[in-house]
């Protein structure tokens, strides 16, 4: 059992991290007191300034990047949006067959790109015969699949590839360098047990070329300095990319992810892909690399029934362990599995 799992109330059967990630104890009564001092006029917005610093500190523990590579969004997709912006006219971008439509549909849909997509088993090798970016997720939302970072990064440094990686399957349970790349985003919500609202994006210093497309006030290095006018002068560091923060949402946040990095990844991963891969082995499934598991035939609506939250995607029902997760869950989930694939 993970230090961290009695920070979470326990909440038996939801093992459906991939659609959100529970808060823990502390996340919700933050939430809860930025409400009543959003109600009551008290909120503080100049105040949540050091609040914001301490989550770019948390989630650059949590991707192996200083602090002031973090920039700060809303979603992966404004992200991803920002980063084809940046692009030049005709620039070629690698994405995956079936990666989570956030990922490809920013550069599809910008018709200055040509965009090739390929079997994510293909992905290094086809970055090797050339792509002027590549941009994947480092864990398939709809099954789990990993890529080999690792790989990719060797790839992309020997062919001079930029790199987009989102990493909001990945962020808080997997060990990451996101220095290797040019940009690793992920959506907090998920792994990093946010409130829905919040990204963040590890910038790679030597990425210049990522243009401020959202350019903000709160872009700038004193932002309550430079609210108005047009020769507001942005930073130099990743927070040149900034939006605005959600003030309600930013001190649960920073609470989420320090409680993971004071845990620690590896631990958190351990404890979580464990958890899959036990059951993994009492479904006859081969071990697998991350906490997701995906089972074909079974109905998630099904899995409901029987007490344990799942989601479909794909036509297979998904699973999520994570840090609140025990092996109580893993007896629930592999019990309703058998009554689903019976019925």
């Amino acid at each position: 059992m993970l230090e961290i799992a009695s920070s979470f109330r326990r909440v038996p059967g939801y093992i459906d991290t991939p659609s959100y990630g529970l808060p823990a104890r502390a996340t919700a009564a933050a939430l809860r007191r930025a409400t009543r001092d959003w109600e009551r006029g008290t909120l503080d917005p100049c105040r949540l300034d050091a609040v914001v610093d301490r989550l770019r500190a948390a989630y650059a523990t949590l991707v192996g990047v200083r602090p002031d590579d973090v920039a700060l969004a809303g979603s992966t997709s404004q992200v991803v949006g920002m980063v084809a912006a940046s692009l030049p006219d005709g620039a070629r971008v690698l994405v995956a067959q079936g990666d989570f439509a956030s990922v490809p549909l920013p550069f599809v849909n910008d018709p200055r790109l040509r965009v090739r997509a390929v079997p994510l088993a293909r992905i290094v090798a086809e970055t090797m015969r050339g792509a002027d970016l590549v941009a994947v997720s480092a864990v398939q939302s709809a099954d789990g699949a990993v890529v080999d970072l690792d790989a990719l990064a060797t790839a992309a440094r020997l062919t001079g590839a930029r790199t987009l990686v989102d990493a909001s399957h990945a962020a808080g349970w997997m060990p990451l360098r996101a220095r290797d790349f040019d940009v690793v985003v992920a959506s907090a919500y998920k792994w990093l047990g946010a409130p829905r609202g919040i990204a963040l994006a590890a910038v790679r210093p030597a990425a210049s070329w990522v243009r401020p497309v959202n350019a903000s006030w709160y872009g700038a290095d004193s932002p309550w300095t430079s609210l108005y006018g047009h020769e507001v002068r942005l930073s130099s560091a990743a927070r040149r990319l900034d939006t605005s923060p959600p003030w309600q949402l930013v001190e649960a946040g920073a609470i989420a992810l320090e409680l993971l990095a004071a845990q620690g990844v590896d631990a958190i991963g351990r404890h979580s892909v464990g958890l899959a891969n036990d059951l993994r082995a009492r479904l006859g499934l081969p071990a697998g690399a991350s906490p997701i598991v995906s089972v074909d035939g079974v109905d998630a609506a099904a899995l409901a029934r029987a007490g344990v939250r799942a989601a479909s995607r794909g036509g297979r029902a998904r699973l999520g362990f994570y840090v609140y997760n025990d092996e109580r869950d893993v007896d629930a989930a592999a019990s309703a599995m058998r009554v689903a694939q019976a019925a």
